[in-house]
């Protein structure tokens, strides 16, 4: 099974998705990401096991127990790997960033034990928007100045998500395994 962990955003902020679409249609070619499919991922686990599946699950359910829902706030736009060979054109999080860092942590620290190694690149909280072919890195650049104070809405995370993803011709279809709500009680 082909996997990860991570937390779906409500649909608010595909209507911002949507503009800038529509605003880049010009000078960006590549995939965008359906509303149904924006998330933040915590862990790409790859390939895994039966075995893998349930021990990760088993994990997930120790941290939702570990965290209250808190809310983040979506804000700016950016680029991976960087400005110069831009792939990933992504909606990055301003408030509630630390404590998606903290989520994904704890989620490689547990699934390290049950073998399942850790990506090489650090945690960014981000929501990858679209999947770019082809652009004009100056208006690409542009762009992201444009809007590098702006805040494209907020959501609740409370929940953390089991997910499996098919790749399919149309685009990857995501099937959402088990859900684990984040359940600490502050008081």
């Amino acid at each position: 099974m082909r996997a990860f962990v991570g937390f779906f955003t409500s649909k608010k902020i595909y209507d911002h998705v949507e503009k800038l679409q529509e605003e880049t249609k010009n000078f960006v070619r590549g995939k965008w990401i359906e509303p149904q499919n924006l998330h933040i991922t915590f862990q790409f686990l790859g390939d895994i096991s039966r075995d893998q599946a349930v021990s990760v699950m088993k994990n997930l359910q120790k941290v939702a127990d570990r965290f209250s829902p808190f809310k983040v706030q979506y804000r700016s736009l950016g680029v991976f790997p960087d400005s110069k060979r831009p792939r990933i054109l992504w909606i990055g999080v301003s408030r509630g960033g630390d404590l998606l860092k903290r989520i994904a942590s704890e989620v490689v620290q547990l699934n390290r034990k049950a073998g399942i190694n850790p990506e090489t690149k650090p945690f960014h909280p981000h929501v990858t928007i679209c999947r770019i072919k082809d652009v004009d890195r100056r208006k690409l650049k542009n762009l992201m100045s444009r809007y590098r104070n702006t805040v494209f809405g907020e959501d609740t995370v409370d929940r953390v998500a089991f997910i499996s993803s098919s790749l399919t011709s149309v685009g990857p279809i995501y099937t959402v395994v088990e859900e684990f709500p984040l359940r600490r009680d502050t008081s």
